[in-house]
């Protein structure tokens, strides 16, 4: 799905200050109607002046972040044409904004909007041109999600950090406040200002199949401190952050993007486990905050989900926590919120609950005309839609939108995956690789005992536009730190063949590295592991998503987690293999027993060293 090679950028050409101000000229006007412009920032009375001579079509379409197809705002590929004109019915970004004036958009690698830097760049600077130029043409907030470890959608040669579960295991709050500050200012220069990042979710349940090693850990508190720490970096280098999933979706065994989850957690549970983070985003002055597509009885038993519920988005995220910032939902097009009510009520019933953007509907023209027929209706009231884009136009304001909608290329080029950058990333990822097992003391690995390494094991598709795949990623890097070593791909769930072929080049190595992924008991992985060990030669194996692998794996002499596959976590681990960094990383969830589920095998801050 992900486009992450390089090409023609097509909208290259850089807007000319005749161009910039010729389509900021409707917003000038506008603001100066309203009193004398100033270089600040609008302020509110100009805002609510913007507000008011807004269309009630204009209004609504402020509310909606959207998805695009294409490179280009005005030229993009020819399927990516065809792509917009069966999903939306518009050919570019161009024609998105002049059709239903969104307030923003949403980047994604498989829709072909985040190539590279510079076409990013360009990109960015065409929507803010092509929405601008339109009669009371305001700025766009882009938005993405870039949260690193296994969910980013900017990949190389963008700088690349490790994942929240990794930080977590880091511990390190000023190492989340770097990341958080590089990460950002690499996104703005691309003219992405709104970051649906960090995921605030404590995650409790080993089996969460949509967040995991997306959260920082299990301990609310800890997550809480890097919870605000990432907000304090992001937003300090001018990019909105997000935290997500309200009101919490760390306790789930169901993925709300195919179904309908339910926490059961009580409400006294709910206060001490999932809402400290969010507390502690808010406390930081978090910009935006994610609703999550979940039904949680307790909070609300009305059977709806979060996204939905006024009790939770207005009862508690708003009176209860004081929350005023800008509320965005998760993807519209999830089924966690269009099983029980339909494309045409969730944004309706989403705005009466309390959201402020709409992301990314399945049908935009079904949705968007929802909306403005419930204001037509009296369903909604016009005030009501105006409280909501006065939240998007201050936040718009705050990060620089109305004065400097354009980033041109010379911050890609000072900014984006510069060796400085690129370094704090690798000495960040160096603090989270956590050993959990050394029998013998096999690690570190001896390049004079052990010269020729086999790397075997899973290779699951790129996460975020890393080099990969992982085996290839892992053996290069050793063999950068002196080690001959060879990668053989034996995949997720590997056929008896394919077990006795990495065996037999097993028998040819030193030592063998293995990348694990999920393994569960019944797991082919696990019969691939037991046979690598059976040969007699030192096996160390590499959990490169969840660490709880090291529960099914009781024959592997050495056990490392790694907490994602991309390229700076990979290499990490090689250097924690060779020795040449001192694994440091301690574990931010439990370990449980594989036979005994009840039983914690490596407790939270569990981690060897040398």
């Amino acid at each position: 799905m992900h486009d992450t090679g390089t090409g023609s950028t097509g909208n290259t050409a850089q807007p000319s200050r005749r161009t910039v101000l010729a389509a900021t000229a409707g917003v000038t006007a506008a603001l100066a109607a309203a009193g004398p412009a100033h270089a600040a920032a609008p302020d509110d009375s100009r805002l609510r002046a913007l507000v008011s001579r807004m269309t009630l079509e204009e209004k609504v379409g402020q509310l909606f972040v959207m998805r695009v197809y294409g490179h280009s705002a005005t030229a993009p590929d020819q399927a990516d044409i065809d792509a917009n004109l069966k999903e939306i019915g518009v050919r570019t970004a161009a024609e998105l904004l002049a059709k239903y004036r969104v307030g923003g958009i949403i980047y994604f690698a498989w829709a072909h909007n985040t190539r590279e830097p510079h076409q990013i760049a360009d990109l960015s600077d065409g929507i803010q041109k092509a929405s601008l130029e339109l009669p009371r043409g305001l700025p766009v907030l882009i938005s993405t999600d870039q949260e690193h470890g296994i969910v980013a959608r900017v990949g190389k040669p963008a700088t690349l950090f490790p994942g929240a579960m990794a930080v977590g295991a880091g511990g390190s709050r000023s190492d989340a406040r770097v990341l958080g500050r590089i990460a950002g200012a690499e996104l703005r220069a691309m003219g992405i200002r709104q970051d649906y990042s960090p995921v605030a979710d404590v995650n409790v349940n080993p089996a969460n199949p949509v967040i995991g090693v997306r959260s920082f850990g299990a301990d609310p508190r800890a997550v809480s401190a890097l919870v605000a720490a990432e907000v304090a970096g992001y937003q300090g280098s001018g990019v909105a952050a997000t935290a997500k999933h309200f009101p919490g979706h760390g306790d789930t065994n169901v993925d709300s993007h195919t179904g309908f989850p339910t926490i059961t957690h009580s409400r006294e549970l709910w206060e001490k486990l999932d809402a400290p983070p969010f507390r502690a985003a808010i406390a930081a002055g978090i910009d935006s905050i994610m609703t999550a597509h979940l039904m949680v009885p307790a909070l609300d038993d009305s059977g709806d989900p979060a996204t939905l519920s006024r009790p939770i988005l207005t009862g508690i995220l708003r009176e209860r926590l004081g929350y005023d910032g800008v509320v965005v939902t998760d993807s519209l097009g999830m089924e966690g919120v269009r099983s029980k009510y339909g494309d045409a009520r969730v944004p309706v019933l989403a705005l009466k609950a309390g959201v402020d953007q709409l992301l990314n509907p399945p049908d935009l023209d079904l949705a968007w005309n929802a909306v403005l027929t419930a204001v037509r209706e009296g369903e909604l009231t016009e005030a009501r839609l105006d409280e909501s884009i006065l939240r998007v136009l201050r936040l718009k304001s705050k990060l620089g939108l109305f004065r400097s909608p354009y980033v041109g290329q010379g911050g890609v080029d000072r900014t984006v995956g510069t060796r400085a950058h690129l370094a704090a990333a690798d000495r960040i990822a160096e603090r989270t690789t956590t050993l959990l097992a050394n029998e013998g003391r096999l690690l570190p690995l001896s390049r004079r005992r052990y010269p020729k390494v086999l790397v075997v094991g899973a290779d699951p598709a790129s996460p975020s536009g890393t080099t990969g795949p992982p085996t290839g990623v892992l053996a290069g890097a050793l063999s950068e730190l002196g080690f001959t070593a060879t990668a053989l791909s034996t995949g997720t769930a590997p056929s008896a063949a394919t077990i006795a072929k990495a065996v037999a080049a097993a028998r040819d190595a030193d030592a063998v590295v293995v990348a694990t992924y999920n393994v569960t008991a019944g797991s082919s992985q696990k019969a691939l592991v037991e046979q690598l060990v059976a040969t007699g030669r030192p096996v160390v194996a590499v959990a490169i998503r969840n660490p709880y692998d090291v529960a099914q794996l009781p024959s592997a002499p050495a056990c490392l987690a790694a907490y994602s596959w991309t390229d700076v976590e990979l290499r990490s681990a090689a250097r924690v293999i060779a020795g040449r960094v001192k694994p440091r990383g301690k574990l931010p969830v439990p370990v449980q027993r594989a036979d005994d589920p009840e039983q914690v095998l490596y407790p939270v801050g569990y981690g060897l060293s040398y």
